[in-house]
């Protein structure tokens, strides 16, 4: 079957690693199956992936992708949630489990015909939904709403700081953020990419040196050290930094006196779990919300979607489809 593979691990140039080609059919274990993949997405986690972050080289190849929508053994169109754990082992949060992993870092991932998943993975995709929507949503899409539901105390009518417009996460959290009723701010350097933030429902944006107009009651960091200090400067009395993610490094200055003189919170956010999943699901098909999408292309394409990822041109997520 067609895939796409990490055969070597190329930090400075990623790509240099990237195959497309044929790659074997999965194996199966006890409680799994095989999923027929019509579309899944790009995510950063395959750029890091090609740069030797979190695999080995004894695993190589690995079949790259974590996100995907298709159809299962028994004809059902459904969306792969992409954390293989045990929700026992974290106390009924999977993402919790010491021992959790995504799909493509020990088992084969999405970019291909066909992957094999646990059962319980399985989400039922909504009619509303096309398959290249779908599969926006197990990685960025699920960040964003546990970001934004799960770890922090939003409430509608409060304001939220996005920064770093562009990614799938960043345009994920403006899309949901609005749909909850939430202000929303956001940030980028890029003059075209904060009109695009408008577009998709931003009440303002800003550059990241540019002051605002008020405090905000949380920040969604993604960015990591080149936005860090604004996001802690942004933080009303009390607020909350919610991070998943340092793009730009994940070293910046604490600036303690700014987290403990104000009592500000910086909170932790991984993935998210099934449930939340399928909540996520619901709300996009309850709202008429959907996923930003910036190209969609056949998986025999796929090498052109990773160089655009890797220019970091692109706003929303870059889909590959599989088959008619």
């Amino acid at each position: 079957m067609l895939g796409v593979s990490v055969v070597s691990f190329e930090p400075d140039s990623p790509l240099d690693g990237l195959t497309v080609g044929d790659v074997p059919e999965p194996d199966v274990p006890d409680g799994w199956v095989v999923v027929e993949v019509r579309a899944a997405a790009l995510n950063h986690h395959d750029l890091w992936s090609l740069r030797g972050v979190g695999l080995r080289d004894e695993q190589l190849p690995m079949i790259l992708g974590c996100d995907a929508a298709g159809v299962d053994p028994d004809g059902n169109e459904v969306l792969v949630h992409a954390v293989i754990a045990d929700p026992d082992a974290g106390g009924g949060d999977e993402t919790m489990d010491p021992r959790r992993s995504l799909l493509s870092e020990r088992h084969p991932g999405t970019l291909a015909e066909r992957v094999a998943v646990p059962r319980r993975n399985l989400v039922p995709k909504p009619a509303s939904l096309s398959f290249a929507e779908a599969a926006c949503l197990p990685t960025a899409w699920l960040t964003a709403y546990r970001m934004l539901f799960t770890r922090s105390s939003l409430r509608p009518g409060d304001t939220v700081l996005v920064q770093g417009v562009g990614g799938g996460v960043a345009t994920a959290l403006i899309g949901l953020a609005r749909a909850a009723g939430l202000r929303v701010w956001a940030t980028s350097r890029s003059e075209e990419k904060r009109a695009r933030a408008l577009a998709l429902g931003a009440h303002a944006s800003f550059s990241p040196d540019e002051r605002l107009p008020a405090r905000v009651d949380a920040v969604m960091e993604t960015v990591g050290r080149a936005t860090w200090s604004q996001s802690l400067r942004a933080l009303r009395p009390g607020g909350e930094i919610v991070v998943s993610g340092a793009t730009t490094g994940d070293d910046p200055s604490a600036d303690l006196t700014q987290v403990f003189f104000l009592q500000r919170s910086v909170i932790g956010s991984t993935m998210g779990t099934r449930s939340e999943l399928e909540r996520l699901v619901q709300f996009v098909d309850v709202t008429g919300l959907r996923p930003v999408i910036d190209s969609i292309r056949p998986l025999a394409d796929a090498r052109s979607a990773f160089e655009e990822m890797v220019a970091g041109e692109q706003v929303g997520k870059l889909v590959l489809t599989v088959g008619d």
